[in-house]
């Protein structure tokens, strides 16, 4: 592990801690609003209508109005909840939503009324260690709504929210391990500083940085699918699908509790995606050729300028998946989770891990290793893809004749079944229906 360099965090004065705070809340909630505003805007554009546009200049206002419509609402509970836990429990959302931007560096190093610090509320050596217990601190709140509600469709929702959550947090923690093992350090800025080194192509400097997303493909996919999962956003929005569970576990609160975990929602929407810019875009460092050919433009208060903008730029992926793909069946949603995700997080660490001692160890230099491992990993393909095989329709044992409307509603056929004629099918459907009448 790369000894970290933490002098700047814990000896901030108690009026720039407090500074922070108040900063990171007020951004936070200013951000929040506007996103709102900006995903109406941009799946309006997505369906050609025109979204909000009535209230202040574009429309800006609606997100604001919308805000304080739920703050003075009427708030109430069912008489057969728990009066606590449905209380305490969008309270846990909310905070756990906040906790987690303690660790986020927003920009490098400036200055503060004479003081050298970081824009960063803190570091520790296990800064994304964090960031994901925080994550799994906030699964309490909804489990507890559902619970809580004494209601069938919020504990319903709750299940799947946890479910849902726990499952999509394996595959999202996989995929950070292999950002560890590159950068050697869990610290969220010595994860920016690891990424600010510059990339050799053939041994020449071209001002390129050695941004994760690119040396680490597989991981970001992996944790881009996971963070939408994560947050229970579309096309994996299951928890909440009014065509089954009503609003799931939100079914029964409204007021100033629903408008907390709506505010959840959003927050923890950027959370992910500041962990992604954070980890695998650089965070706060400019773009290249930014960076090369303005080196002024990578430093300073330029930071959160570049933060935010790859944060909107993640933020507008959950906006243009929610614009264009369905819901996903939940059995599907689980497949894609533990049958893909997971085992190819798994694969992956072991590839990264291998090819860092290889190349501590100067394996890489040796002809016949490299040729040793290329044939293990093509036998070993060869066996996942013969037992993973699907047999053939002729090789599937025939059911006997199939009825598509057997079950009151027509259905495709399975492989291996065929449907009979029309002309067979119709008239028996009309006798059935004559003799009931």
């Amino acid at each position: 592990m790369i000894p970290l360099d933490l002098s700047l965090f814990g000896t901030d004065p108690w009026w720039l801690v407090l500074i922070k705070v108040v900063v990171l809340f007020v951004v936070l909630l200013v951000w929040t609003i506007f996103n709102v505003w900006y995903e109406r805007r941009l799946v309006g554009k997505m369906q050609h209508r025109l979204g909000p546009i009535m209230n202040g200049p574009f429309g800006l206002g609606q997100a604001l109005a919308d805000g304080m419509k739920l703050l003075i609402k009427e708030d109430f509970r069912p008489k057969s909840a728990d009066r606590v836990l449905f209380t305490l429990a969008p309270l846990i959302a909310g905070t756990a939503a906040f906790a987690a931007w303690a660790v986020i560096p927003f920009g490098g190093e400036v200055e503060i009324f004479g003081v050298r610090t970081r824009l960063q509320g803190t570091d520790l050596p296990i800064s994304v260690l964090v960031i994901l217990a925080v994550a799994s601190v906030g699964i309490y709140g909804f489990v507890l709504a559902g619970w809580s509600s004494n209601s069938p469709y919020s504990l319903l929702g709750a299940l799947r929210s946890t479910a849902q959550m726990i499952s999509y947090e394996l595959s999202m923690g996989l995929a950070l391990v292999a950002v560890f093992l590159y950068s050697r350090s869990m610290s969220t800025s010595e994860i920016v500083d690891a990424q600010a080194q510059p990339l050799l192509i053939f041994g020449a400097d071209i001002g390129l940085q050695s941004w994760y997303f690119a040396l680490l493909l597989p991981s970001f996919v992996v944790y881009v699918i996971s963070m939408v999962g994560e947050t229970n956003r579309a096309p994996f929005d299951l928890p909440e699908c009014e065509s089954e569970l009503v609003s799931g576990y939100l079914t029964e609160y409204s007021g100033f509790r629903y408008a907390t975990y709506f505010l959840a929602e959003y927050i923890n929407m950027a959370t992910v995606s500041a962990v992604a810019t954070t980890l695998f875009l650089g965070g706060y460092r400019a773009p290249w050729p930014i960076s090369w050919l303005i080196p002024a433009m990578d430093q300073g208060w330029w930071g959160p300028l570049w933060f935010v903008l790859k944060v909107q730029l993640l933020i507008s992926l959950f906006v243009w998946l929610r614009g264009t793909l369905p819901r996903f069946r939940y059995d599907q949603f689980m497949t894609l989770g533990w049958k893909w995700l997971i085992p190819i997080s798994l694969v992956w660490v072991m590839v990264i891990a291998t090819f860092r001692i290889a190349r501590a160890t100067g394996w890489l230099s040796n002809p016949l290793v490299i040729g040793g491992t290329l044939v293990v990993v093509l036998a070993l393909f060869a066996i996942w893809w013969l037992l993973d095989r699907e047999p053939e329709p002729d090789e599937l044992t025939d059911t006997g004749p199939f009825d598509a409307f057997a079950g009151g509603y027509p259905v495709p056929p399975m492989p291996g079944q065929t449907l009979p004629e029309l002309a067979d099918v119709v008239p028996s459907k009309l006798d059935a229906e004559r003799t009931d009448a």
